[in-house]
C-alpha cells in the first residue's frame, strides 16, 4: 500500500482546492507537478524589469472570492497570509473616438451611469440584477454543482413543481439566449453594448454563442457585487497560502515530479503513477489528475493494460480546444494618464475594442486562424489596487488578448507575415504586440515616453509553460454547450469520475469548467469521505 490516500497530478487552482480540502478532511495527499512550481496559470514573476510584480497568466480572483471553495478554506488561507485588493470600479470600456462607460460596484451609480447613455437602460440593468439575485440558489447551483447527482435532480425537480414545467422550460431556454440578442434587445446603447460584449471572450465563448447572455448577467452580478481584486503582493502568495495549508495537514508537495503514467493494480483500479525516470508511487485511495482529456488519455493512460471504452475514445477524438490567449506585460515609469478620462485608470479591467461588432469580428477572425485586424484588448491595472507590484511612482500594465488564433492561417489586417506552418514566431509575437501598442498609444498621454519594457506571450509561450495550454486555450477546451454543463468533457462525462475505479478527472476540462473559482476540486473533494 502507499504512503498516501490520494495523489494529485497537477498543480493548478483545481488541484490545489482538492489538496487542502483532502487534507482538512484526515486524508493525506501527495501533490506531483512536472514544472519547477507549483500553480498552473498562477504564476508571479519580474518579467519586465526588477522591482515590477507581474502576474503571468490569471491575476482577477472574483470567482475565487464568491467560489463555495473560498468559503470552505479561505479563512485558512488568510492565515497563511493570503489577502486580496479590491477595487471600487471593477470594469469599463473605451472605444477608439473616445467614448467610454465605467462600472462601478455602487448599483446607483451603475443606473445613473446607464441612464445618462440611454434613458431606461439603467432600470434596465437593475431588474435583470435583481432578477438574477432572486435566481441565483438554483442558477449557480446548476453552474457550478454536480449534475449528476440526486441534489441537482431534486432541485431541477422542486423548480418545476414551483413554476411549473412550462415556465420552467421558457426559464431554461432563455438561458441559452445568445449575448448578442439580449445585449441588442435589451439595451438601446451601444456603449453598454460595448461594456459587456468582451466578457464573454473570458468565458470562452462569442457575442453568438448560446448561453453566452446569461453568463454577461452572472458576470456583471459578479464584478457588481465582488469588484475585480487581485492577491496582495502577487498570485504567488496565494500558492504560498496553499503550500502552508497543504503541508500542514500532513500533505506533500514535489515539484519536477512528471508524471508519465497511471499504474493499474491486480484489480484494474489505479494504484498509483510512475514518474519519467521510472519512480512509482502508490496512492490508498485513488490518484486525481487535473489536465486535459488527451494527457489523461493519450499520455497518462497510454500503457493501460484494457483498450479505452468505444465512447471514451471518440470523446478524446473529438474533443475541441478554443481560441487562444496571449499575454502582453508593461513597467512603465509612472501611472498611465488616460487622455479621455483620467478615472479610467483607477478602472482594475479595461476592455478596448470598438463595441459589440469589434468583438464579434475579432473573434470570428481568430476561429478562421487569422491574426485580428483589431483584438480585443483586456487592460488590468494592479497598481490601482496594490502599489506594492512596482516602485513607488511607477507602474505596470497586464494585458490579455482572449482572441489570438491557436494555428495561424493570416493576418486579417494583410501587415503581417505568417508562419506556413502556423505556428507562432517570435517575430510574429511581437509585430502583433506592436499593433496593441499602437492601440495603447492612442489612449494614453505619452506612452511611448513611460514605457520601460515589454514582456508578451504567445498562444504558443503559453503552451510551453503549461501543457494543459493546448494551444493556448486558457479553458481547457472549446466551452459551447455541446461541449460544456453534463457534456464536459464527454457526452458520456458522469461527474469526475472515469470508467477507471479511483482514477479521477478535475481541472478546466472537467465541470464547471475554467476560471479559478477551484469548482471541480471543491466538488470532487466534498464527493469524496
Amino acid at each position: 500500500m502507499g504512503d498516501h490516500d490520494y495523489i494529485i497530478v497537477g498543480s493548478g487552482i483545481n488541484a490545489l482546492v482538492a489538496a487542502a480540502m483532502l487534507g482538512k478532511k484526515g486524508h493525506k495527499v501527495l501533490l506531483l507537478e512536472r514544472n519547477d512550481r507549483i500553480g498552473g496559470c498562477l504564476r508571479t514573476e519580474e518579467i519586465t524589469e526588477p522591482g515590477f510584480i507581474h502576474d503571468v497568466m490569471a491575476t482577477t480572483m472574483v470567482l475565487f472570492l464568491t467560489s463555495p471553495a473560498y468559503g470552505a478554506i479561505g479563512k485558512d488561507l488568510e492565515a497563511r497570509g493570503l489577502e486580496f485588493a479590491h477595487a471600487d470600479l471593477p470594469t469599463g470600456v473605451l472605444r477608439p473616438d473616445g467614448s467610454h462607460v465605467i462600472f462601478s460596484k455602487d448599483r446607483r451609480r451603475n443606473i445613473a451611469t446607464f441612464d445618462e447613455l440611454s434613458l431606461g437602460d439603467g432600470q434596465t440593468f437593475s431588474r435583470e440584477m435583481d432578477a438574477l439575485a432572486a435566481d441565483a440558489p438554483f442558477l449557480f447551483s446548476l453552474l457550478g454543482g454536480a449534475l449528476w447527482s440526486g441534489s441537482t435532480l431534486k432541485n431541477v425537480a422542486g423548480q418545476g413543481w414551483n413554476r411549473g414545467l412550462r415556465k420552467l422550460a421558457a426559464w431554461f431556454g432563455e438561458a441559452l439566449t445568445p449575448a448578442r440578442g439580449y445585449l441588442e434587445t435589451s439595451y438601446r446603447s451601444e456603449d453598454i453594448h460595448a461594456l459587456w460584449a468582451p466578457w464573454v471572450l473570458h468565458c470562452g465563448l462569442g457575442p453568438e454563442s448560446a448561453y453566452s447572455a446569461e453568463m454577461l448577467k452572472v458576470i456583471g452580478f459578479a464584478l457588481e457585487l465582488g469588484g475585480a481584486p487581485i492577491v496582495k503582493g502577487g498570485a504567488g502568495t496565494l500558492l504560498t497560502a496553499f503550500e502552508r495549508l497543504i503541508k500542514d495537514n500532513g500533505g506533500e508537495i514535489r515539484i519536477s515530479a512528471d508524471v508519465e503514467a497511471i499504474i493499474p493494480g491486480a484489480n484494474r483500479r489505479a494504484d498509483g503513477v510512475r514518474l519519467a525516470g521510472g519512480e512509482t508511487l502508490k496512492a490508498k485511495a485513488g490518484v486525481i489528475c487535473s489536465v486535459t482529456p488527451n494527457q489523461l488519455y493519450e499520455r497518462l493512460m497510454k500503457d493501460w493494460p484494457d483498450p479505452l471504452p468505444t465512447e471514451i475514445k471518440a470523446g478524446v477524438a473529438s474533443y475541441r480546444y478554443g481560441k487562444g490567449d496571449m499575454q502582453i506585460h508593461y513597467a512603465l515609469s509612472e501611472l498611465p494618464r488616460w487622455k479621455a478620462d483620467a478615472e479610467l485608470g483607477k478602472v482594475a479591467l479595461l476592455h478596448l475594442t470598438p463595441g459589440l461588432d469589434g468583438v464579434s469580428r475579432a473573434a470570428n477572425e481568430c476561429e478562421r486562424g487569422l491574426l485580428p485586424a483589431e483584438p480585443t484588448v483586456c487592460v488590468g491595472q494592479p497598481v490601482s489596487l496594490d502599489p506594492s507590484r512596482a516602485p513607488e511612482g511607477k507602474s505596470i500594465l497586464w494585458l490579455q488578448l482572449p482572441e489570438a488564433p491557436r494555428h495561424i492561417k493570416g493576418d486579417a489586417a494583410g501587415e503581417i507575415a505568417t508562419p506556413k506552418d502556423g505556428c507562432w514566431t517570435e517575430e510574429v509575437r511581437e509585430r502583433y504586440a506592436d499593433r496593441v501598442e499602437a492601440l495603447l498609444e492612442s489612449h494614453i498621454e505619452n506612452f511611448s515616453g513611460i514605457k520601460l519594457a515589454r514582456r508578451a506571450y504567445s498562444p504558443g509561450d503559453l503552451e510551453a509553460m503549461n501543457v494543459n495550454l493546448v494551444g493556448g486555450d486558457p479553458y481547457g477546451g472549446y466551452c459551447g454547450l455541446d461541449q460544456f454543463f453534463i457534456w464536459r468533457p464527454f457526452k458520456s462525462s458522469v461527474n469526475h469520475r472515469t470508467h477507471i475505479s479511483g482514477l479521477y478527472h478535475i481541472g478546466a476540462s472537467a465541470h464547471p469548467g475554467a476560471g479559478l473559482g477551484g469548482g471541480s476540486g471543491f466538488l470532487l473533494a466534498s464527493s469524496l469521505k
